[in-house]
């Protein structure tokens, strides 16, 4: 049976004053679709990338990749793992979580354990697979390294710095306030730097013992590039997996080299999250560890549905800290 919902849509890519609520029809589930309604919807850097084009999206869209909420209809073979009631969670696409519910794939969707709250996870569950995959795949960490992690005060850096925490990993972040570096130590940084006022190359070098680090984690992009590289020791890792400050345009190959044979990988969770027994897997390890209560993902704003586009306006002027999420 079909319903009407509000939902954003953009027509055009642009600023936030692109995004439009709409009531829309929303169809009864399909082929190996779960419907849900949202309790709690996350609020990520990348719809910004999609709002803004880019990253190049078929027009018009919805928005929105990531959100927590009740199973309320299932439709032919969406398996046999869920039922009507289910409270579930969902990071990745189809684009269209700014939404009061939607029909998404069944495989998407994780059920979400008892005692874990329903905001919490939409507040982090992308970004906390996002530290999963940085830490346990793109260079796994065993406990007990020194690890640079940029923008250590952000929604994935706070994470970051909880899970460093709970496997014994020495993080050293960069933030760009000394607000926001407390906020970071809080979560369990061993050191911030506030990149500001202090060169970070520096103050990397000097808390390591005059020695760089095996691995920059570095969502920045363009304001942290090439002196990010210098924090690098030899045959290590520069894993870049976003570019919140913009691209990084031209990058000579070359200077690897010179810079002690380096590694560089730019990653994406969709890639990790293809994987249906990979994507349990990174699933259980975050659900684990908030269990265990080494892993807030509580969130530090929340808006209303309506106010989406004021939480992009403050996400990219870079006034958040942590989590956000809407709330339908």
């Amino acid at each position: 049976m079909s319903q009407t919902i509000k939902a954003f849509r953009f027509h055009k890519v642009g600023g936030p004053e692109v995004l439009q609520l709409e009531r829309v029809t929303l169809d009864a589930p399909g082929e190996g679709e779960a419907q849900i309604r949202h309790t709690a919807i996350g609020v990520n850097y990348i719809d910004t990338y999609h709002r803004s084009g880019l990253y190049p999206l078929p027009l018009p869209s919805g928005i929105g990749i990531e959100g927590a909420g009740v199973v309320t209809a299932l439709g032919a073979n969406a398996g046999h793992s869920l039922a009507v009631g289910d409270r579930v969670a969902y990071a990745g696409g189809p684009l269209a979580a700014y939404s009061e519910a939607r029909n998404i794939p069944a495989r998407q969707l994780h059920k979400i354990p008892e005692g874990v709250n329903d905001h919490h996870v939409a507040a982090g569950f992308l970004r906390a697979l996002t530290v999963e995959y940085l830490f346990n795949r793109s260079f796994p960490l065993k406990g007990g390294e020194t690890v640079l992690f940029h923008a250590a005060a952000g929604g994935v850096g706070l994470i970051a710095c909880q899970w460093a925490k709970a496997i014994g990993v020495n993080l050293i972040g960069t933030a760009g306030s000394d607000d926001k570096c407390a906020l970071a130590i809080a979560h369990g940084a061993a050191h911030c730097i506030n990149y500001r006022t202090q060169n970070f190359v520096e103050e990397v070098k000097k808390i390591n013992g005059g020695q760089g680090v095996p691995v920059v984690y570095d969502s920045v992009g363009k304001d942290t590039f090439p002196a990010s590289l210098d924090c690098i020791s030899p045959l290590g890792y520069f894993v870049s997996f976003g570019n919140a400050s913009g691209p990084i345009d031209a990058f000579n190959l070359g200077m690897l080299g010179p810079k002690g044979s380096i590694y560089a990988t730019r990653q994406t969770l969709m890639t990790y999250i293809a994987d249906r027994t990979r994507y349990e897997q990174m699933a259980a390890n975050v659900f684990a560890l908030m269990k265990a209560g080494k892993l807030d993902l509580a969130p530090r704003q929340t808006y209303s549905l309506e106010n989406a586009a004021q939480a992009h306006l403050d996400l990219e002027a870079r006034k958040t800290t942590g989590g956000m999420i809407l709330l339908p």
